[in-house]
Protein backbone atom coordinates (compact mmCIF):
# COMPACT_ATOMS: atom_id res chain seq x y z
CA UNK A 1 0.00 0.00 0.00
CA UNK A 2 1.21 3.28 -0.72
CA UNK A 3 0.27 4.88 2.56
CA UNK A 4 2.86 2.67 4.06
CA UNK A 5 6.78 3.71 4.32
CA UNK A 6 9.19 1.60 2.47
CA UNK A 7 11.64 2.81 4.88
CA UNK A 8 9.93 1.09 8.40
CA UNK A 9 11.60 -2.33 8.62
CA UNK A 10 11.06 -4.44 11.14
CA UNK A 11 12.96 -4.44 14.58
CA UNK A 12 13.04 0.34 13.66
CA UNK A 13 11.35 2.42 16.00
CA UNK A 14 9.10 5.04 14.53
CA UNK A 15 7.91 8.13 16.69
CA UNK A 16 3.81 8.86 15.95
CA UNK A 17 3.62 11.43 18.51
CA UNK A 18 4.94 12.22 21.62
CA UNK A 19 3.50 9.45 23.74
CA UNK A 20 3.46 6.71 21.21
CA UNK A 21 6.21 4.77 19.41
CA UNK A 22 5.96 1.46 17.00
CA UNK A 23 8.45 -1.06 17.07
CA UNK A 24 7.12 -3.75 14.01
CA UNK A 25 7.76 -7.26 14.32
CA UNK A 26 9.43 -9.76 11.67
CA UNK A 27 6.61 -11.60 11.03
CA UNK A 28 4.93 -10.12 7.53
CA UNK A 29 2.24 -12.39 5.75
CA UNK A 30 -1.19 -12.52 4.22
CA UNK A 31 -3.10 -12.09 7.55
CA UNK A 32 -0.19 -9.62 9.53
CA UNK A 33 0.31 -7.14 6.70
CA UNK A 34 3.54 -6.26 7.39
CA UNK A 35 4.04 -8.00 10.81
CA UNK A 36 2.42 -7.23 14.03
CA UNK A 37 3.10 -3.70 15.21
CA UNK A 38 4.10 -3.34 18.82
CA UNK A 39 3.23 0.31 20.65
CA UNK A 40 5.08 1.94 23.15
CA UNK A 41 3.23 4.32 25.25
CA UNK A 42 5.18 6.69 27.33
CA UNK A 43 8.42 9.99 26.60
CA UNK A 44 9.82 9.72 30.41
CA UNK A 45 10.86 6.94 32.58
CA UNK A 46 8.10 4.78 32.71
CA UNK A 47 6.79 2.68 29.31
CA UNK A 48 3.59 0.47 28.85
CA UNK A 49 3.93 -2.26 26.10
CA UNK A 50 1.34 -2.85 24.12
CA UNK A 51 1.08 -6.21 22.03
CA UNK A 52 4.39 -7.90 22.49
CA UNK A 53 3.93 -9.42 19.30
CA UNK A 54 5.38 -13.21 18.44
CA UNK A 55 7.51 -15.23 19.83
CA UNK A 56 9.94 -17.85 18.11
CA UNK A 57 12.60 -17.65 15.26
CA UNK A 58 10.31 -18.31 12.37
CA UNK A 59 12.71 -21.58 11.47
CA UNK A 60 10.92 -24.13 12.98
CA UNK A 61 8.97 -25.42 10.43
CA UNK A 62 5.15 -26.75 11.67
CA UNK A 63 5.29 -25.39 15.04
CA UNK A 64 2.72 -23.17 16.10
CA UNK A 65 4.45 -21.56 18.68
CA UNK A 66 6.94 -20.68 16.27
CA UNK A 67 6.01 -17.47 14.81
CA UNK A 68 8.81 -15.37 13.48
CA UNK A 69 9.50 -13.19 16.24
CA UNK A 70 13.72 -13.55 16.30
CA UNK A 71 14.94 -10.53 17.67
CA UNK A 72 11.76 -8.98 18.59
CA UNK A 73 12.01 -8.64 22.50
CA UNK A 74 15.54 -7.57 21.52
CA UNK A 75 14.35 -4.50 19.59
CA UNK A 76 11.67 -3.05 22.07
CA UNK A 77 14.28 -3.23 24.46
CA UNK A 78 16.51 -1.04 22.39
CA UNK A 79 13.28 0.89 21.98
CA UNK A 80 12.44 1.12 25.28
CA UNK A 81 16.31 2.08 25.96
CA UNK A 82 17.13 3.52 29.87
CA UNK A 83 13.23 3.41 30.78
CA UNK A 84 11.36 1.18 32.67
CA UNK A 85 9.16 -1.15 31.42
CA UNK A 86 6.05 -0.78 33.57
CA UNK A 87 3.51 -2.73 32.12
CA UNK A 88 2.80 -5.37 29.07
CA UNK A 89 -0.62 -5.18 27.32
CA UNK A 90 -2.11 -7.51 25.31
CA UNK A 91 -5.09 -6.68 23.11
CA UNK A 92 -5.39 -10.49 23.02
CA UNK A 93 -4.10 -13.93 22.93
CA UNK A 94 -3.78 -14.90 19.18
CA UNK A 95 0.29 -15.84 18.41
CA UNK A 96 1.00 -13.32 16.75
CA UNK A 97 0.24 -10.34 19.39
CA UNK A 98 0.74 -12.10 23.12
CA UNK A 99 4.12 -14.81 23.29
CA UNK A 100 6.74 -12.05 23.74
CA UNK A 101 4.79 -10.89 26.97
CA UNK A 102 6.95 -14.02 28.64
CA UNK A 103 10.16 -13.54 27.68
CA UNK A 104 10.07 -9.72 28.00
CA UNK A 105 8.63 -9.70 31.70
CA UNK A 106 11.29 -12.73 32.52
CA UNK A 107 14.20 -9.59 31.17
CA UNK A 108 11.94 -6.88 32.97
CA UNK A 109 9.93 -8.09 35.46
CA UNK A 110 7.16 -6.13 34.29
CA UNK A 111 3.66 -7.38 35.02
CA UNK A 112 1.46 -9.08 32.22
CA UNK A 113 -1.66 -6.64 32.11
CA UNK A 114 -4.72 -6.73 29.92
CA UNK A 115 -7.10 -9.25 28.45
CA UNK A 116 -7.82 -12.53 29.83
CA UNK A 117 -6.61 -15.81 29.39
CA UNK A 118 -7.92 -17.70 26.91
CA UNK A 119 -7.07 -21.10 24.64
CA UNK A 120 -9.32 -22.51 22.27
CA UNK A 121 -8.96 -25.38 19.67
CA UNK A 122 -10.82 -23.76 16.50
CA UNK A 123 -12.62 -26.12 14.72
CA UNK A 124 -11.80 -25.29 10.86
CA UNK A 125 -9.37 -23.99 8.92
CA UNK A 126 -7.87 -20.20 10.25
CA UNK A 127 -5.63 -17.50 8.15
CA UNK A 128 -5.39 -15.83 11.33
CA UNK A 129 -3.06 -16.88 14.76
CA UNK A 130 -4.02 -19.71 17.09
CA UNK A 131 -4.17 -19.09 20.32
CA UNK A 132 -1.42 -18.49 22.75
CA UNK A 133 -2.04 -21.47 25.25
CA UNK A 134 1.03 -20.25 27.75
CA UNK A 135 -0.22 -16.57 28.28
CA UNK A 136 -0.82 -15.96 32.07
CA UNK A 137 -1.48 -12.34 33.16
CA UNK A 138 -0.46 -10.75 36.71
CA UNK A 139 -3.94 -8.41 36.07
CA UNK A 140 -6.51 -8.54 34.31
CA UNK A 141 -8.58 -5.51 33.42
CA UNK A 142 -11.89 -4.67 33.06
CA UNK A 143 -13.85 -2.65 30.72
CA UNK A 144 -12.67 0.92 31.62
CA UNK A 145 -10.20 -0.17 34.44
CA UNK A 146 -7.29 2.28 34.23
CA UNK A 147 -3.29 1.88 34.58
CA UNK A 148 -1.13 5.22 34.71
CA UNK A 149 2.54 5.67 34.66
CA UNK A 150 4.53 8.87 34.35
CA UNK A 151 3.10 11.29 31.86
CA UNK A 152 0.17 8.40 30.48
CA UNK A 153 -2.80 6.86 31.18
CA UNK A 154 -4.13 4.11 29.35
CA UNK A 155 -8.08 2.98 29.81
CA UNK A 156 -9.41 -0.86 29.19
CA UNK A 157 -12.09 -0.58 26.03
CA UNK A 158 -13.64 -3.76 25.78
CA UNK A 159 -14.29 -5.35 22.73
CA UNK A 160 -15.22 -9.06 21.74
CA UNK A 161 -15.86 -10.56 18.55
CA UNK A 162 -12.68 -11.06 16.84
CA UNK A 163 -11.85 -12.77 20.11
CA UNK A 164 -14.11 -13.25 23.19
CA UNK A 165 -11.26 -11.80 25.19
CA UNK A 166 -10.52 -8.81 22.88
CA UNK A 167 -9.30 -5.01 24.58
CA UNK A 168 -8.73 -2.01 22.54
CA UNK A 169 -6.66 0.76 24.86
CA UNK A 170 -7.29 4.23 24.68
CA UNK A 171 -4.33 6.82 25.85
CA UNK A 172 -6.23 9.83 27.69
CA UNK A 173 -3.87 12.16 27.40
CA UNK A 174 -3.87 11.82 23.50
CA UNK A 175 -7.41 10.78 22.11
CA UNK A 176 -5.68 7.73 20.16
CA UNK A 177 -7.31 4.37 20.91
CA UNK A 178 -4.74 1.12 20.43
CA UNK A 179 -7.35 -1.13 18.16
CA UNK A 180 -5.35 -4.38 17.90
CA UNK A 181 -6.93 -6.56 15.71
CA UNK A 182 -10.49 -5.58 16.07
CA UNK A 183 -10.37 -2.49 13.81
CA UNK A 184 -7.52 -2.15 11.10
CA UNK A 185 -7.57 0.19 7.65
CA UNK A 186 -5.94 -2.12 5.81
CA UNK A 187 -8.03 -5.32 6.13
CA UNK A 188 -11.43 -6.46 7.89
CA UNK A 189 -10.83 -8.40 11.20
CA UNK A 190 -11.36 -12.48 11.38
CA UNK A 191 -14.21 -13.48 13.06
CA UNK A 192 -13.80 -17.40 13.54
CA UNK A 193 -16.29 -19.41 15.05
CA UNK A 194 -16.54 -20.68 17.93
CA UNK A 195 -15.15 -18.11 19.83
CA UNK A 196 -14.92 -15.19 17.52
CA UNK A 197 -18.70 -14.31 17.59
CA UNK A 198 -20.04 -11.82 14.79
CA UNK A 199 -23.35 -10.07 17.55
CA UNK A 200 -20.57 -9.42 20.02
CA UNK A 201 -18.02 -7.99 17.08
CA UNK A 202 -20.55 -6.02 15.22
CA UNK A 203 -22.02 -4.49 18.99
CA UNK A 204 -18.53 -3.75 19.37
CA UNK A 205 -17.94 -1.68 16.67
CA UNK A 206 -20.64 0.89 17.22
CA UNK A 207 -19.32 1.08 20.61
CA UNK A 208 -16.40 2.08 19.18
CA UNK A 209 -18.49 4.62 16.61
CA UNK A 210 -20.02 5.78 19.89
CA UNK A 211 -16.72 7.33 21.08
CA UNK A 212 -14.81 10.43 20.14
CA UNK A 213 -11.16 9.09 19.57
CA UNK A 214 -8.92 10.62 17.59
CA UNK A 215 -6.89 8.07 15.98
CA UNK A 216 -6.56 4.47 16.03
CA UNK A 217 -3.17 2.80 16.05
CA UNK A 218 -4.20 -0.79 15.30
CA UNK A 219 -1.81 -4.05 15.37
CA UNK A 220 -1.32 -4.78 11.50
CA UNK A 221 -1.07 -1.35 9.28
CA UNK A 222 -1.56 1.97 9.37
CA UNK A 223 -2.74 4.61 11.59
CA UNK A 224 -6.31 5.55 11.04
CA UNK A 225 -6.97 9.16 11.53
CA UNK A 226 -10.44 9.07 10.39
CA UNK A 227 -12.17 6.79 13.01
CA UNK A 228 -15.39 7.57 13.01
CA UNK A 229 -15.72 7.20 8.92
CA UNK A 230 -13.93 3.72 8.76
CA UNK A 231 -15.99 2.38 11.52
CA UNK A 232 -19.54 3.21 9.23
CA UNK A 233 -18.04 1.59 6.58
CA UNK A 234 -16.93 -1.16 8.42
CA UNK A 235 -20.82 -1.81 9.95
CA UNK A 236 -22.27 -1.09 6.58
CA UNK A 237 -19.62 -3.84 4.79
CA UNK A 238 -20.70 -6.27 7.41
CA UNK A 239 -24.64 -5.78 6.72
CA UNK A 240 -23.68 -5.82 3.10
CA UNK A 241 -22.17 -9.49 3.66
CA UNK A 242 -25.13 -10.26 5.76
CA UNK A 243 -27.36 -9.46 2.87
CA UNK A 244 -25.36 -11.78 0.45
CA UNK A 245 -25.53 -14.33 2.30
CA UNK A 246 -29.22 -13.96 2.58
CA UNK A 247 -29.87 -13.38 -0.84
CA UNK A 248 -28.11 -16.85 -1.49
CA UNK A 249 -29.88 -18.78 0.27
CA UNK A 250 -33.07 -17.26 -1.41
CA UNK A 251 -31.84 -19.11 -4.06
CA UNK A 252 -31.39 -22.91 -2.00
CA UNK A 253 -29.69 -24.19 -0.11
CA UNK A 254 -25.98 -23.15 -0.20
CA UNK A 255 -22.67 -24.72 1.24
CA UNK A 256 -19.91 -22.44 2.74
CA UNK A 257 -17.06 -23.16 0.17
CA UNK A 258 -19.55 -22.14 -2.89
CA UNK A 259 -20.58 -19.24 -0.89
CA UNK A 260 -17.37 -17.91 -0.30
CA UNK A 261 -16.64 -17.94 -4.41
CA UNK A 262 -19.63 -15.81 -4.56
CA UNK A 263 -18.88 -13.36 -2.26
CA UNK A 264 -15.02 -12.97 -2.60
CA UNK A 265 -14.51 -13.29 -6.53
CA UNK A 266 -10.76 -12.52 -7.07
CA UNK A 267 -9.72 -13.20 -3.55
CA UNK A 268 -6.10 -14.32 -2.87
CA UNK A 269 -6.36 -18.61 -2.28
CA UNK A 270 -4.26 -18.24 1.20
CA UNK A 271 -7.40 -16.30 2.70
CA UNK A 272 -10.04 -17.99 2.08
CA UNK A 273 -10.16 -20.25 5.22
CA UNK A 274 -10.88 -16.80 6.49
CA UNK A 275 -12.74 -15.91 4.88
CA UNK A 276 -15.27 -18.79 5.27
CA UNK A 277 -14.69 -18.31 8.73
CA UNK A 278 -16.61 -14.66 8.82
CA UNK A 279 -19.44 -16.20 6.57
CA UNK A 280 -20.31 -19.07 8.80
CA UNK A 281 -19.58 -16.11 11.91
CA UNK A 282 -22.44 -14.42 10.15
CA UNK A 283 -24.33 -17.69 9.66
CA UNK A 284 -24.19 -18.46 13.02
CA UNK A 285 -25.43 -15.42 13.94
CA UNK A 286 -28.76 -15.28 11.85
CA UNK A 287 -29.23 -19.03 13.22
CA UNK A 288 -29.53 -17.28 16.57
CA UNK A 289 -31.89 -14.48 15.04
CA UNK A 290 -34.01 -17.62 13.62
CA UNK A 291 -33.54 -16.43 10.19
CA UNK A 292 -31.35 -19.22 8.85
CA UNK A 293 -31.07 -23.06 9.54
CA UNK A 294 -28.47 -26.17 8.95
CA UNK A 295 -29.09 -28.92 7.43
CA UNK A 296 -26.21 -31.48 7.25
CA UNK A 297 -23.37 -29.22 5.57
CA UNK A 298 -25.83 -27.15 3.53
CA UNK A 299 -27.45 -23.71 5.12
CA UNK A 300 -30.72 -22.46 3.99
CA UNK A 301 -33.48 -20.04 5.11
CA UNK A 302 -35.19 -20.53 8.32
CA UNK A 303 -38.69 -22.47 7.52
Amino acid sequence: MSEWPDSIHAGETEQHEPLVRRVLAPNPSPYTFTGTQTWLVGAGSEIAVIDPGPAGSGLSIGDPKDMNGEGHVEAILRAVGDAKITAILCTHTHRDHSPAAAPLKALTGAPIIGCAPLSIADDGPRADSAFDPDYAPDRILEDGERISGEGWTIEAVATPGHTSNHLCYALLESGALFTGDHVMKWSTSVVSPPDGDMSAYMASLQKLYDRADRVYYPAHGPAVDNPRQLVRGMIGHRRMRERQILGLLEQGAQVIPDMVTEMYKGLDERLKGAAGRSVLAHLVDLEKQGRVALDGEAWQLAA
